[in-house]
């Protein structure tokens, strides 16, 4: 079957969204389309058949109209330090491959990879790949699993995606492309320039000059835009339309995790992220988000008085909201028998412990908020919310904590509320519950709105013959 795939001459130039919108423009030709990213490095994840996969294959899937699974994204390396990180494989957690150096790792992991490729470019009229950082990164290339290797595997034609924003687009095309072996530069097809602001006149005679020293064409100029979908790494400054609103400080430890599911929350609140004490002033909620190492991340916060700084604001009645790791680090102690994360003592905000299993759990859920939640949270109650669980912790209550939600997913003391459960503050529902307002357009909508700005300004049939469908 065909296969498409989009490089970057670096992280952040634009791959993830050139790959979802390409995803959908061939879904909406007709086409049966999956996406692929062979290894991703991410601590935002989704619960999907299988386990959990990086959030970008995620909405990939949804773009391309396909039920996500974890051959979309067969490896995904979560970090738990500067140089420590664990190893999801299809899914689940392999400690052992976790354990050995980075270098020594793709043996391991190769036949992974190729099995699930195979398998989608035998179910799917085409796959649409995504690389990972740049495929030129030369001290890495004998380890890469992801650019060159992957786009071989699938006999890809290859789009390489540049960051014109950043400057040095047109000297990162020519150097990616200078550096390449030879028959990774054959599979090289077409050029594209990202987040570009101006007019598209001046970049005369740059593309013309370009093309004739490698013999690639400039296929688009996709313009700067606010795409409005959740980023990789949750990392991007959130964005405000302007109207005054409710603010949320969302606190970002150095491992904090899926924080892709607040992208929805800057459509109702000013969101802002915190990193200091001086961050949660005016916030009508504070929200502590996952954490892919909650001992490392509850020592932060000590280390820069955010410890004290939530626990003030509780005091005098501001709602605290904490999510997974984040309900871990507002409870009373941590308890680590199998050495997965850490022990310690908590914030001691909610009566509740939690003990770090071996084993991870990864499941859908549905949490449905108990009767007569007490202010501030009353909005919440005999509301019901699809979410997703992603978790080593099993969180207990010990002492008069008030259950906030059924089958113990969730705690509520005052205006301490602590859930087990991701995307909850994706609901429009609870949205509307608790900020008097709704998203102005769904996570469907918004890849509609991506696809509609790149496919109009890249050669949408150059992309179609690639993959025989023009």
């Amino acid at each position: 079957m065909p296969a498409l795939m989009v490089q970057g001459t670096s992280s952040w130039a634009g791959k993830s969204l050139m790959t979802t919108a390409i995803c959908r423009h061939l879904a909406r030709k007709g086409l049966r389309v999956a996406p692929f990213k062979a290894q991703n490095m991410s601590n935002n994840a989704r619960v999907v058949n299988g386990g959990e996969i990086g959030v970008a294959q995620y909405l990939q899937a949804i773009a391309a109209r396909t039920e996500p699974d974890v051959r979309m994204n067969p490896i995904l390396v979560k970090p738990e330090g500067m140089t420590r990180s664990q190893v999801v494989v299809l899914g689940k957690p392999d400690q052992a491959v976790s354990a050995l150096p980075w270098r020594d790792r793709a043996p391991h992991l190769w036949p992974a990879v190729i099995a699930s490729l195979r398998a989608l470019l035998a179910e799917y009229e085409v796959v649409v790949l995504e690389g990972a950082g740049s495929p030129a990164e030369i001290n890495l290339m004998d380890c890469d699993l992801t650019n060159i290797r992957a786009a071989t595997q699938a006999d890809a034609s290859v789009l390489l995606v540049a960051d014109i924003d950043r400057g040095g687009a047109f000297a990162h095309l020519y150097g990616t492309w200078g550096l390449l072996p030879d028959e990774a530069r054959r599979r090289l097809k077409g050029f594209i320039l990202n987040k570009f602001r101006g007019d598209p006149a001046l970049l005369v005679p740059a593309p013309e000059r370009l093309t004739a020293m490698t013999g690639i064409p400039v296929v688009g100029v996709v313009p700067y835009f606010e795409h409005h979908l959740p980023d990789e790494d949750g990392a991007a400054t959130p964005i405000s339309d302007g109207t005054p609103a409710t603010v949320v400080a969302v606190i970002r430890y150095p491992f904090a995790s899926n924080l892709d599911e607040f992208k929805a929350l800057e459509q109702v609140a000013l969101l802002r992220w915190a990193r200091s004490a001086v961050d949660l002033e005016g916030a009508r909620l504070l929200v502590l988000p996952g954490s892919k190492h909650v001992a490392s991340d509850l020592a932060w916060l000590r280390s820069v008085g955010l410890d004290s700084a939530v626990a003030a604001k509780a005091r005098v009645g501001v709602r605290v909201l904490g999510v997974c790791g984040g309900l871990q680090m507002l409870g009373q102690r941590l308890h680590d028998p199998y050495r997965v994360d850490g022990a310690g003592d908590g914030l001691a905000l909610l009566a509740v412990e939690t003990t770090f299993e071996r084993e991870k759990l990864t499941r859908r859920a549905t949490i449905r908020f108990a009767s007569g939640l007490p202010v501030p949270w009353s909005e919440l109650s005999n509301r019901a919310v699809n979410g997703y669980e992603i978790r080593h912790g099993r969180t207990v209550a010990k002492g008069a904590t008030r259950m906030a939600a059924t089958d113990g997913l969730g705690w509520i003391e005052g205006p301490v509320l602590g859930l087990t459960v991701h995307g909850v503050l994706e609901s429009p529902e609870i949205l509307i519950a608790l900020f008097g307002r709704a998203p102005a357009y769904s996570l469907d909508a918004t890849i509609d709105r991506l696809t509609d700005v790149v496919m109009r300004n890249i050669d949408a049939r150059f992309i179609e013959e690639l993959v025989g469908c023009a």
